[in-house]
């Protein structure tokens, strides 16, 4: 065995040379400090429960006919590895239960770990203009969720051909909700982050979190366009690539935790464009608030399937991350624009 070893580090010695662009100068290397990981991870404290995983999995899927498969093995992958789901929205099942299984995921997740239920600003700003604020509290309720993600997506609806009409500024709608229930709540975007200014005024709400949903991942606005005419998607399309990156945003957050006294919302969910461990270590590392880091479309393609190939995925992804965190440190001279 020791023979064959010695005989296939000589085959792959010349393949396995890396260059110096190759070079990842997010992080610095210290082979001296640390051990291996311990096979658990140590449990702390975020959205009022104790996660032995620095993980979310994003809203994603809002009721299509594969949801409860997908949401059944995402709901099974959190208790197993001890993190939190946020659904997709939830909008399908306010008014009618026939989808309620797809969503139903609270005896699967278990009562330990985060499970958050997901409505758009749009259907928020009507509920409250219509003064329904139950009906918002009974599907939190009826889910045993833990709080409401409230999806901010502005330009998604615009380009939607189905999409709805918002009357007011989205931070005004959130400061009206918080006002009428005391549901914990997370706002999110949907694929192109955040700029300061926005920032700036959620940091002031007591929002349980903010999820960037920045850009560089999965853009529901440039999803929608693909579904217009092609004439639609010509004149909107330069609207698909505007937008702050999760690096980005976690440098404004920092800066803006220097302006406002006492910010009121102190979690922090960094997701968009994070396509490994690697991304999500070091934004997490970089974030002057408590933070863990969000994934969608990576866990999506490995969650429509066999339960055992997202187990696997999800699995090699965190031992992956305690292994960054034994040996890996930031690196003060690297910066992204």
């Amino acid at each position: 065995m020791e023979k064959d070893r010695k005989l296939d580090h000589i085959q792959l010695a010349f393949d396995s040379h890396t260059g110096m662009l190759e070079q990842d100068r997010r992080f610095i290397y210290e082979p001296m400090l640390a051990a291996h990981p311990e096979e658990k991870a140590q449990p702390f404290l975020f959205l009022g429960k104790m996660v032995r995983a620095p993980f979310w999995v994003s809203s994603m899927t809002g009721g299509t006919g594969v949801a409860e498969k997908i949401n059944k093995n995402i709901a099974r992958a959190c208790r197993e590895f001890g993190f939190g789901m946020g659904l997709g929205s939830c909008r399908k099942i306010l008014f009618d239960k026939t989808h309620w299984a797809d969503f139903d995921m609270r005896d699967t997740i278990g009562p330990d770990q985060p499970f958050w239920a997901n409505l758009g600003i749009a259907q928020v700003e009507k509920l409250l203009k219509e003064r329904n604020e139950k009906a918002m509290i009974d599907l939190v309720g009826g889910l045993r969720a833990d709080g409401l993600v409230v999806h901010v997506n502005p330009l998604q609806e615009w380009f939607q051909p189905e999409g709805d009409h918002i009357e007011q500024p989205p931070i005004e709608t959130i400061e009206h909700l918080m006002s009428r229930i005391h549901l914990p709540i997370i706002v999110k975007e949907v694929g192109q982050g955040m700029g300061p200014a926005s920032l700036k005024r959620l940091l002031k709400l007591p929002l349980a979190a903010i999820e960037f949903a920045a850009f560089g991942g999965t853009n529901f606005s440039k999803l929608e366009l693909m579904r217009e005419n092609p004439a639609v998607q010509e004149m909107y399309e330069p609207f698909a690539f505007v937008g702050q990156t999760a690096h980005q945003m976690v440098k404004s957050v920092n800066l803006l935790l220097q302006e406002v006294e006492e910010p009121q919302c102190r979690q922090l969910i960094i997701s968009g464009g994070i396509k490994n461990y690697l991304d999500g270590y070091h934004l997490v590392s970089l974030s002057q608030l408590p933070a863990i880091y969000g994934m969608a479309s990576s866990v999506l393609k490995h969650a429509t399937g066999d339960y055992h190939e997202l187990k696997t995925y999800v699995g090699n992804q965190l031992k992956a991350y305690r292994l960054a965190q034994q040996f890996l440190t930031i690196n003060p001279d690297y910066d992204s624009a």
